[in-house]
């Protein structure tokens, strides 16, 4: 058992997650998926087109398709006549060519003739009485100004080429993926499987989240907030419960989430308290698994990192903050890197801070903040509470970050804040 005088020799959160994953190899399930479930999942194929977009030509406005240079040289005082003698319906493909001077009715989408290189705009067009004179033209339109050779028009495959790769291997859905892959008329699509990340409570004060707490006791907040990050992440969420500060119990239930799991997550029970069990635990299924145990971090410095058998088992502290922080710098890349998406840069913006943070020279901070706008800028105000205030992430909609180098920060200066969620200004 290892010694728990002094918490272990820590290291920087940037080494522990490169341990962590270049010790375990990429995920390789895959499954189909309807199309209309896709969204949000990850890619495990390249998509290649397999036909031309558009397999015609098309306009993109609503006009009149001519030949271009019969239009050069058309003004609002000097017009451009022409005779429409066809209209192109949509979802049907024209036939025929236009003559000289001849244009033909068009819709957005629809095709067009032969010989028609461009689409003037109807905006810039006025229509005409029809010409007794010329009863096989529907009317007549005049045209106010030139258009180029192409404008107007989507050529075919302009859009996306046959044999192309619209789509790469790793890519994580959106809807307007989607809507591009049903396009292409991909009706299913092999995408990663979601890694099965078992999660495991510790501690006897920890009850059900339907359970009425008495004095000396709290729900179980980590497990349904982990849960959610799993899943946000594209990972699924397996609960394992609450164990008891008993070593057997939580050897047994670790066991069993990692037989059945790809990864583990404990959380509570990774310091040097007398009840706790995480390092005993992991250590049971090897004496070889941890690869780092306590981060410079704060909160989250008593995180235990290990990899048993190709699977990751992460030991997070029991504080819910300290648990979200650590676990949106491992376990979300962690995540990310089963599924082949690689390192995702997190959406962050720049901002004043609200007040003066202190520090510690060789740890790395993490300060919740509110982030919002006051006369035109962007503010940070930095949101302290005690180790167990649980709502200061629920106000938080931003993180930021004092370097290992710094002692703090001064009131005013510009931080780089990691937005946690959409960010809404008033």
């Amino acid at each position: 058992m290892a010694a728990t005088s002094e918490l272990f020799g820590v290291m920087t959160v940037n080494t522990a997650r490169e341990l962590l994953l270049h010790a375990i190899e990429h995920f390789r399930r895959h499954e189909y998926v309807p199309l209309d479930k896709a969204c949000g999942r990850v890619l495990a194929a390249d998509i290649v087109c397999n036909q031309d977009l558009p397999q015609f030509r098309r306009s993109v406005v609503d006009g009149y398709a001519v030949r271009a240079n019969e239009t050069y040289g058309a003004s609002a005082a000097l017009p451009a006549y022409f005779r429409v003698t066809m209209e192109s319906a949509m979802g049907r493909n024209i036939t025929g060519a236009l003559g000289v001077g001849e244009a033909a009715r068009v819709h957005t989408g629809s095709s067009l003739p032969e010989s028609a290189d461009a689409v003037i705009m109807v905006e810039h067009t006025a229509r005409l009485e029809r010409s007794d004179s010329d009863p096989c033209a529907e009317f007549e339109m005049e045209a106010f100004r030139a258009v180029a050779p192409g404008e107007n028009i989507l050529l075919v495959g302009e859009d996306v080429s046959r044999g192309s790769i619209p789509f790469r291997a790793g890519q994580e859905l959106r809807p307007q993926d989607i809507g591009g892959l049903a396009a292409l008329g991909f009706a299913t699509v092999l995408v990663a499987d979601r890694p099965r990340i078992g999660i495991i409570s510790s501690g006897d004060e920890i009850i059900a989240i339907d359970v009425i707490p008495n004095p000396g006791q709290i729900r179980d907040v980590n497990s349904h907030a982990l849960g959610a990050l799993v899943r946000q992440t594209g990972g699924e969420s397996i609960l394992f419960g609450v164990a008891a500060d008993d070593r057997e119990d939580l050897i047994r239930r670790l066991r069993h989430a990692h037989q059945t799991c790809d990864a583990v997550v404990l959380s509570a029970g990774s310091s040097v308290s007398n009840r706790d069990f995480s390092l005993e635990a992991i250590e049971s299924l090897c004496d070889e698994a941890v690869l780092a145990h306590g981060l410079s971090i704060k909160p989250g410095k008593p995180t235990i990192v290990a990899v048993f058998e190709g699977k990751p088992i992460l030991g997070l502290p029991g504080n819910p903050v300290s648990a979200m922080i650590v676990a949106e710098r491992l376990l979300v890349p962690l995540i990310r890197h089963m599924l082949g998406t690689g390192h995702v840069e997190p959406v962050e913006v720049v901002a004043k801070l609200g007040r003066a943070v202190a520090s510690v020279n060789g740890r790395e901070d993490y300060v919740q903040v509110q982030v919002g706008m006051r006369a035109g800028e962007l503010w940070a105000e930095p949101l302290f509470g005690k180790s167990n205030s649980i709502f200061t992430m629920v106000h938080a909609n931003g993180v930021i970050c004092i370097p290992l180098n710094a002692t703090g920060l001064e009131a005013g200066s510009s931080v780089m804040v990691t937005l946690q969620g959409k960010l809404k200004i008033k």
